[in-house]
């Protein structure tokens, strides 16, 4: 159905005004533009949440200041990827307006300004957060405030580490503008000759990536600490001798990262991909930002060179510019002011001694795991490594979307290989900022012998999953890890995801379907018994299960649906809950960042409430639930409720069916329905008011609860474990 074309109000209060007369179901039109948030500044508010636990002090002081690192680093993906995007669009006069109605142009401007706002408060969170760090006894300084002997100390530092590593560059008719990688940091340097007052400019880059810290620490365990770029500013005398340094400035640029080639013309994708980084490296400015004593003139040149608008695009930064390097202090080891150690345990049916998972996925299966409260090592880690050493097993299949540098998934396919194993892995290139990184994995995997793909044309895979064939003593039987987070030890301890081992036979047989689409490239008409794969299936079910919810829905028997995602901002998925909203179906929504749905609207959406979870883990994982007139349907998997997510990539969603892994999934929606510690309920103008314990009531913060949980579940397993060895035992000897 065509969209209306309305013209879309800047007011959000005007928005949220209709008539009185408009209650009915039919007199809300469901395309107008004026029932939708935009996308961008939706994910904007995200941040504000995350800045808030910064700013929140019932958080560990390091970890406030991790915090405050993570909206730096949010904010160079938001304009490399989503400013990025909309400037390109810009550029080729695209004209199509957003669900919300904005232009690309109105998204950029309306972006900018609340990026400011942000800014500000995080400018101000770091002068709070460096007052608390000395007051702990970690100082910040400039190189000025250091003393005389620590001057020396880090002058020598300069000299042995430092000085070989610089490259000046002049900029003068000679020497024209060098080119300025992406995210780099850069000291703007003005100097003249003592008998000459004419100016010259050079720009310094601080290679930061060289393996010297951001924060250089003067002596050895006492956390003083002097940032990089202000050691060079302060031996520039070294650099330039019998110069008089007039000026120093620093400068940073933010590049486009959407640089794709249309993949309907790519014949080789590695090759296309690899031309996308090199491009990526020289493309378009899309943000300069700059210390707060650079001149008004230095602003104009530095925009004019790099093409940008001096008004729109440059962004002052009075304080640490590129805070995200605040994540190496943030490491510091003081562990009172880190949240308190958690270490993830085994799942609790892999707990005892049992020496083959397979076994036990057969007997005591399927398993529910819940990352980091469960461990990532101990569970898939340990199913791929069996699977790489078992000799029954004859065949590993795999996607990879992302794994860590250090990666043990890696480790176990290369010896699966080499262990004789047929191993096929298909590789997402295209997985934003780990193009390099994947590139490596599939060179390194295609070496030894594995069969590497890389998906379909024109859809990433985004799918997690891990599929195992073994020569049971039944025949042959296939094993399957399905999972929502990427296979990345790393993540795997900081982001709350779920996964399930299975070797149900139904899904099994949909793996092979599925495995085999992602490396014949092709042929769609494959059938699914379980699995909820996307594009092709995942979208239009969900569809059915909400139209279904409707249908069944009554006051003796009122439906339900609880879905928690990352982000909601599909057009179709979302007119549908308004639809069931309408006819009073209960709607809860759990989504970390943008959702573009606005609750709470009378006759609209009174029936949907939305609640956004920040806290010490990133909130990662898929859930979706339809109660079904009692026939209660609950899936977990990779896509999250966006239209790229369900129209143009590979993704998989698995039913969860099994008495006990259910009740799981119902305590884990519960907890974080009820949650009162990071919880925040999201208002129809798409503003967020975090919820507070009632009076003299302790705050219940989901995931500090799902840790507890988890070791109930683990401490009881132990015990059982250990009373079924003695039980053994004690047979044992009155069979003696």
């Amino acid at each position: 159905m065509p969209r209306t074309n309305e013209k879309a109000t800047q007011d959000d209060t005007q928005l949220m005004q209709h008539d009185a007369s408009a209650s009915a179901p039919g007199d809300f039109d469901l395309n107008s533009y004026k029932w939708f948030l935009n996308r961008e500044l939706t994910w904007l508010e995200f941040n504000r949440r995350v800045l808030h636990e910064g700013q929140d002090s019932r958080n560990p002081l390091l970890e406030r200041v991790n915090f405050l690192a993570i909206i730096s680093n949010n904010f160079d993906e938001f304009f490399m990827k989503r400013i990025g995007g909309l400037k390109q669009q810009v550029g080729a006069e695209l004209k199509r307006l957003s669900d919300d109605g904005r232009t690309p142009q109105q998204q950029i401007d309306e972006s900018h300004e609340v990026v400011r706002d942000i800014l500000a408060q995080q400018q101000d969170l770091e002068t709070e957060l460096l007052g608390l760090l000395a007051k702990e006894s970690i100082h910040l300084l400039e190189y000025e405030r250091l003393d005389k002997e620590q001057k020396k100390l880090m002058d020598a530092y300069f000299i042995n580490n430092i000085y070989p590593l610089l490259t000046p560059q002049g900029m003068d008719p000679a020497h024209p503008f060098p080119f300025i990688s992406n995210l780099s940091l850069n000291l703007l340097v003005t100097t003249h000759l003592e008998n000459n007052d004419h100016p010259y400019l050079n720009r310094i880059k601080i290679p930061t990536e060289v393996g010297i810290p951001r924060f250089i620490e003067v002596q050895p365990e006492t956390h003083v600490y002097i940032r990089f770029e202000d050691l060079v500013a302060n031996n520039l005398e070294t650099i330039f001798p019998g110069m008089v340094i007039e000026a120093v400035e620093l400068f940073r640029v933010t590049r486009n990262a959407i640089t794709e080639n249309t993949l309907d013309l790519a014949t080789d994708l590695l090759s296309m991909i690899e031309s996308a980084l090199r491009d990526r490296k020289f493309a378009e400015m899309v943000r300069l930002e700059v210390s707060s004593n650079m001149t008004r003139q230095h602003r104009g040149m530095l925009a004019a060179e790099l093409g940008i608008d001096s008004r729109k695009d440059v962004f002052e930064v009075d304080g640490i510019m590129d805070k995200k390097d605040l994540f190496q202090i943030g490491k510091i080891n003081l562990p009172h002011l880190h949240f308190p150690v958690h270490q993830p345990l085994d799942h609790f049916k892999l707990a005892g001694d049992a020496p083959n998972i397979f076994h036990l996925i057969r007997e005591e299966g399927p398993f529910l795991l819940q990352h980091p409260y469960e461990s990532f090592s101990s569970s898939v880690e340990r199913f791929l490594k069996e699977a790489s050493m078992d000799p029954k097993v004859l065949a590993i299949k795999m996607t990879l979307y992302r794994t860590s540098p250090d990666s043990r998934i890696i480790k176990y396919l290369l010896e699966a290989a080499h262990n004789g194993k047929q191993v096929a892995v298909v590789v997402e290139l295209m997985a934003r900022f780990d193009e390099s990184a994947n590139i490596r994995w599939a060179t390194s995997l295609e070496e030894a012998g594995i069969h590497v793909t890389y998906g379909v044309v024109g859809l990433k895979t985004h799918s997690k999953v891990v599929f195992v064939v073994r020569q049971d003593y039944t025949g042959l039987k296939r094993y399957a890890h399905i999972g929502t987070g990427n296979y990345h030890a790393g993540t795997a301890r900081i982001y709350s995801d779920l996964g399930m081992l299975t070797c149900d036979p139904d899904i099994g047989n949909d793996l092979t379907e599925l495995f085999n689409y992602l490396t014949m490239g092709y042929a769609p008409l494959r059938n699914y018994t379980k699995l909820l794969p996307s594009p092709k299936v995942l979208k239009n079910k969900l569809l059915e299960y909400i139209e279904q919810e409707i249908e069944f829905h009554s006051e003796k028997s009122p439906g339900l649906i609880q879905l928690k995602t990352n982000a909601l901002t599909d057009f179709d998925i979302i007119k549908a809950l308004y639809r069931a909203s309408q006819a009073g179906v209960k709607v809860d929504l759990i989504v970390r960042d943008s959702c573009l749905l606005r609750p709470g609207i009378e006759g609209l959406s009174e029936n949907i409430a939305v609640v956004s979870i920040v806290g010490r883990f990133l909130e990662h994982a898929r859930i979706y639930y339809f109660k079904h007139q009692g026939d209660e349907k609950y899936f977990i998997g990779s896509a999250d409720l966006m239209k790229r997510n369900l129209e143009k990539r590979v993704e998989v969603i698995t039913p969860i069916e099994e008495v006990q892994l259910i009740k799981q999934l119902r305590e884990i929606l519960d907890l974080q329905l009820s949650d009162n510690r990071g919880a925040w309920d999201m208002q129809p103008d798409g503003t967020y008011i975090q919820r507070k314990p009632a009076a003299k009531s302790k705050p219940k913060s989901a995931q500090q609860l799902s840790i507890q949980k988890s070791g109930k579940r683990y401490a009881e397993a132990k015990r059982q474990f250990k009373k079924q060895k003695y039980n053994k035992k004690i047979a044992k000897r009155k069979k003696a």
